[in-house]
């Protein structure tokens, strides 16, 4: 089979590694707006099967010929592209993944599941860690119940040293960090879905070897689950997992603007408060150290008509043998596994579906284990 991946930033690079050593992948294309950039991410990544090449993923019609060539396509680039991205494989009839992250463009995608069934193709959006990842856990999990009356999905990246004010490193964009903070969040509750604020709902917890820790509502992290489990799940949220203080210092920076995109006057400028806002983050939060993922998925209900109840736990640390970080890991190797079942026929399903639905779980999480990435279920 022949994967393309648009854009070398850290998450497209970890997919090229992957996707350049996993079996039976015959090439591996590599596609940026910076030709430079693709060369050289193409060398260091990749191997002799990757090729790198200049490509604007704000052309529909550039992306479609350029797909033409390849089995399937993984998006890594801002969720913005991902709409326009999606109509281009239905067009050069490619498979397509990516790593999501907005609720809206994710419905705008759903949308054209009938043009992706008359092309032949797959479509799986947000298929990163959360929302990516936890999806097909969570779908593991709940089919060991006769019942689940709650799952509660914790997650986070962080710095394995934190480092005041904020306890935080940027390990990826600032873009889809700070929409993460700022848009609507969906739950489950009494079987039905419903938003609640981010930043909210703030809670503490601990994971063994690492200490306290703080979780809070943040958006898309749930994905298509409310949708897939509505009236079978009575209870279900998403909460992203950081060092203590980090919520109350950073939403603090939101409630006074900093995350809007209503241009302000500054001068003889005219400036959008978030493009500010990105930039100072990257420039102030950039500390390339060592970080860390964790993943809780905590499932509760019945099994046989007797109280059940199940924990889904990860504690993934950097490489340092390939210097992947393990949110590039965490993240990416995900969507190259589910572009690869699809590539290799183990995923048959076409449309626009959604990955808890699509993908077969123990299958899934074996993959997981052959890249280290190690699920521990507790009961």
């Amino acid at each position: 089979m022949k994967i393309a991946v648009i854009g070398s930033g850290l998450m497209g690079r970890a997919a090229v590694y992957d996707l350049s050593r996993a079996e039976g992948v015959k090439e591996v294309g590599l596609f940026d707006f910076d030709a430079d950039l693709a060369q050289e991410i193409a060398r260091k990544y990749g191997n002799d099967i990757t090729t790198a090449a200049k490509i604007d993923a704000r052309d529909q019609d550039q992306v479609a010929k350029a797909l033409e060539d390849y089995d399937a396509c993984i998006s890594a680039v801002t969720y913005k592209y991902n709409e326009g991205l999606t109509r281009a494989a239905i067009k050069s009839r490619t498979h397509f993944f990516d790593l999501g992250g907005n609720n809206d463009i994710v419905r705008l995608q759903f949308d054209m599941d009938n043009a992706a069934r008359e092309a032949g193709i797959t479509v799986i959006p947000d298929c990163g860690l959360a929302p990516g990842m936890v999806s097909v856990l969570a779908a593991a999990g709940i089919k060991e119940f006769d019942k689940v009356d709650s799952l509660r999905i914790r997650v986070g990246g962080l710095p394995q040293v934190p480092r005041p004010p904020l306890n935080y490193q940027m390990v990826f964009s600032s873009e889809g960090l700070i929409n993460e903070y700022w848009e609507p969040v969906v739950i489950l509750e009494n079987g039905q879905p419903r938003t609640v604020n981010p930043m909210t709902g703030l809670e503490i917890m601990e994971f063994d070897g690492i200490g306290e820790l703080e979780a809070f509502y943040t958006s898309g992290g749930t994905s298509t689950l409310p949708d897939t489990y509505k009236g079978v799940v009575n209870f279900l949220d998403y909460k992203t997992i950081r060092y203590p203080g980090h919520c109350h210092l950073f939403r603090t920076m939101l409630e006074i603007g900093l995350g809007s995109r209503s241009p302000v006057r500054v001068g003889d400028v005219t400036v959008e408060p978030r493009e500010v806002f990105k930039r100072v983050l990257e420039k102030n939060l950039t500390f390339n150290e060592p970080d860390l993922v964790l993943v809780r998925l905590i499932f509760e209900g019945t099994k046989s008509g007797q109280p059940k109840k199940l924990t889904y736990e990860i504690i993934d640390r950097q490489d340092s043998r390939t210097g992947l970080t393990s949110m590039m890991r965490c993240t990416s190797f995900p969507v190259a596994i589910v572009a690869w079942m699809v590539g290799s026929g183990k995923i048959t399903c076409r449309g626009v579906v959604p990955q808890e639905i699509a993908v077969e779980p123990q299958f899934f999480i074996g993959q997981l284990k052959k890249r280290n990435i190690n699920v521990v279920i507790k009961e």
